[in-house]
């Protein structure tokens, strides 16, 4: 339920108590942004549908109340199977944490709590809304010292069937009025009767009735008397142990009349002038519980009220009056001889019964305290010193060790040689099995220990990947069936968080041998039968084609299954054929570098080769094609395209064929000069002829030479 929005507004922040039939969570008001509290009935009594129609209905009565000392209902819901109500949150304790701690408590204080739930059921009363659970648990104590009850009305929820349910009547059947325990309607006085035992531990620190199981107790409610404040705490005033004797008569008649009348008695109780005032005497509680019918339905028996120590005063001094009417006789006769006779009578009662008593007088003892002792230990301390002790010997749950004495009935006085005292043991502390949780949703096991009372910090997991479903709990510890504390038991379960997910690889291009490796990296498992299929192709043989059902990149769980497709070789109809190609250089004599790229049915553009040649070289590309194909061969010298040749499928199964050769180009001869003819001079006189004759001359020789040349 922490961090659950009910209602799609309170949410739920943590768990601060529990009872018999809820849970109570403190949550946080996300429409009015203020802290409250939500009960939540538990899960085992959703289906009752008698029992939630009457808890709805009492909780929205109890809206109705409006009082400083009650706890107000601000809403009533229900979430799917989840039935709540949401009250005020009181910041503090409840009033059996504060008796725990420090009881018996001053008695200031606790008649100042008195009154304050005392006026909150005289308000309920008066709004005809009974308690009827009215036990400390119930009681809150702000910081501020203001009382709240809280509860109002839930405990009419309840009905005979649930006296066995544990938890649900066990913690409240201590503060039971008689009429209560015997399970039959109760009124008014029934709570001031269990406001009665409120104030009564409250200043002794103890609970008047105690037994070995629900009904035991509700027994001695009904059949045995209890205590008496003042004999458990000689400080009580006698004031205040006589409101909580009134309230506690067995006989509702001799209960306060209301709840006003009990907080006007409380008002004055520790006035100076009432501290010390009459004890209260009633008639033996014995006499009246002889009429009373056993534990069943039915109308309680409602005896006549017998006369209060005031009403037999008032009664006797009525008696006077009524004597006037009698006849004037000799008056003086008739007293004189029954005052002679009564007075003779009286002293030989008085000798007689002191020499009885002096015949029966009895030692008297202190009571020594065995609390903290071994149950051997005490009984044989206590039979040392002359006293016995009651049987059966009362045990109950306790951190304290088994056997160990944890309470006496009478400590710190003195008794008579030969009296009886209750001695309470320790059974050891309340042990829980441990339940089989394997194997179910870990989700829901939290919700039911928390339920039991762990809180979260008991409980612990681990999420580890598996093949159950994820939130599923694998292990746990303790183990089923060990026995365990609740309140120091730390609890660890293995959860499963699923199976762990991989990245599926790429296996499409990959040799077979690569494919399966990677497979068995990533611990993923090959397909059916060995997972692999064959099938022609003109990809290399060896090569995966395909994967299945996973493709590359996609998210699978660790030993997922995966087949793959191998080509097996070229098919059938492939036809292989060889370009031989011949280039030369791209000038003779020179150098050049050759490159020869093809695309044919196995793939594009393909680079076959790459070299350098000085001279006429051969090239042979092999390639494949397929019907409707056909294979290109591109040749590239020095760069730069040379030359481009093509095969169909249909030329190469024909034979067809033909010459591939790339030449290059033949070395150019160079030019021969060009003589420039010479500017004509003017001849000197004289000179001419010699002149000219020496130049035709040379003109001749480079004429022959350039015919000679040429």
């Amino acid at each position: 339920m922490i961090g659950h929005e009910l209602g799609g507004r309170y949410e739920i922040l943590a768990r601060i108590g529990e009872g018999g039939m809820a849970l109570v969570y403190k949550a946080h008001d996300i429409l009015l942004g203020r802290n409250v509290a939500v009960k939540v009935l538990r899960q085992q009594f959703v289906h009752d549908e008698e029992f939630v129609r009457r808890f709805r209905r009492e909780a929205q009565s109890a809206a109705a109340l409006s009082h400083p000392n009650v706890v107000s209902i601000y809403d009533v819901g229900q979430e799917d199977e989840t039935h709540y109500i949401v009250m005020e949150y009181v910041e503090g304790s409840n009033l059996n944490e504060i008796i725990t701690e420090r009881a018996p408590l001053q008695t200031e204080e606790a008649v100042r709590i008195a009154m304050q739930i005392c006026d909150a059921l005289e308000h309920a009363h008066y709004n005809q809304i009974i308690h009827r659970d009215i036990k400390p648990h119930n009681i809150l104590i702000g910081k501020n010292g203001r009382v709240k009850v809280t509860d109002f009305g839930i405990a009419r929820a309840v009905t005979s069937s649930t006296i066995t349910q544990a938890g649900s009547v066990v913690g409240s059947v201590h503060y039971f009025s008689p009429e209560h325990a015997k399970g039959v309607s109760t009124g008014e006085k029934s709570d001031l009767y269990s406001l009665g035992i409120v104030l009564y531990q409250m200043l002794t620190g103890k609970l008047p009735f105690l037994g070995e199981s629900p009904i035991s107790v509700a027994l001695k409610h009904l059949q045995e008397r209890f205590e008496e404040p003042r004999v458990v705490n000689p400080h009580i005033p006698q004031s205040l142990e006589n409101i909580i004797l009134r309230s506690m008569r067995k006989n509702p008649g001799e209960r306060y009349g209301s709840a006003a009348d009990m907080l006007r008695d409380l008002e004055s109780c520790l006035d100076a002038g009432r501290l010390n005032e009459t004890k209260l005497h009633f008639h033996e509680d014995m006499e009246d519980t002889r009429v009373m019918p056993a534990i069943r339905g039915g109308a309680v028996y409602d005896a006549p009220a017998e006369r209060t120590t005031v009403e037999q005063e008032s009664y006797a001094s009525r008696q006077p009056q009524e004597g006037q009417a009698r006849t004037q006789g000799k008056r003086w006769i008739k007293p004189v001889v029954m005052i002679g006779g009564t007075l003779l009578v009286l002293g030989l009662l008085f000798f007689g019964l002191r020499m009885f008593l002096n015949d029966l007088d009895t030692s008297e003892v202190d009571v020594p305290y065995v609390v903290g002792k071994t149950l051997t230990q005490a009984r044989s301390e206590l039979e040392a010193a002359g006293l016995k002790v009651e049987d059966p010997i009362i045990y109950e749950a306790s951190e304290k060790p088994k056997e160990e004495v944890i309470q006496q009935s009478k400590q710190n006085m003195i008794v008579k040689t030969g009296t009886y005292l209750r001695l309470y043991v320790s059974s050891g502390p309340q042990m829980e099995e441990m339940q089989n949780y394997v194997d179910q949703k870990y989700s829901d096991v939290r919700d039911n220990l928390l339920t039991l009372g762990l809180t979260a910090d008991q409980i612990k997991s681990e999420e580890v990947f598996s093949d159950k479903p994820a939130g599923t709990i694998l292990s746990q510890s303790p183990v089923a069936g060990e026995q365990f504390r609740i309140e120091q038991v730390a609890i660890r379960f293995e959860v499963s968080k699923g199976l762990e997910m991989v990245a599926m690889p790429n296996l499409v291009g990959r040799t077979q041998k690569e494919a399966i490796n990677l497979i068995r990296d990533n611990e993923l498992r090959l397909g059916p039968g060995n997972g692999i299929v064959e099938e022609p192709s003109f990809e290399p043989a060896g090569t995966v084609l395909e994967q299945f059902p996973h493709e590359a990149g996609t998210e699978v769980a660790k030993g997922a299954e995966v087949s793959i497709t191998v080509s097996s070789g070229l098919p059938a109809d492939a036809r292989q054929f060889t370009f031989n190609i011949n280039v030369s250089p791209a000038q003779a004599g020179g150098t050049s570098e050759v490159k020869v790229v093809y695309s044919d049915a196995t793939g594009q553009n393909i680079e076959c080769c790459k070299q350098t040649i000085s001279d006429w070289t051969t090239i042979p590309v092999k390639v494949t094609l397929g019907p409707g194909k056909e294979a290109q061969v591109m040749v590239y010298r020095d760069g730069e395209l040379a030359d481009v040749f093509t095969r169909t499928y249909d030329q190469v199964q024909a034979g067809a064929s033909q010459g591939e050769s790339v030449p290059g180009m033949a070395p150019q001869e160079p030019e021969p000069p060009v003589e420039q003819p010479a500017e004509p001079q003017e001849p000197e006189q004289g000179a001419a002829t010699e002149n000219g004759g020496a130049n035709q001359g040379e003109s001749h020789n480079s004429g022959g030479n350039h015919d000679e040349q040429g």
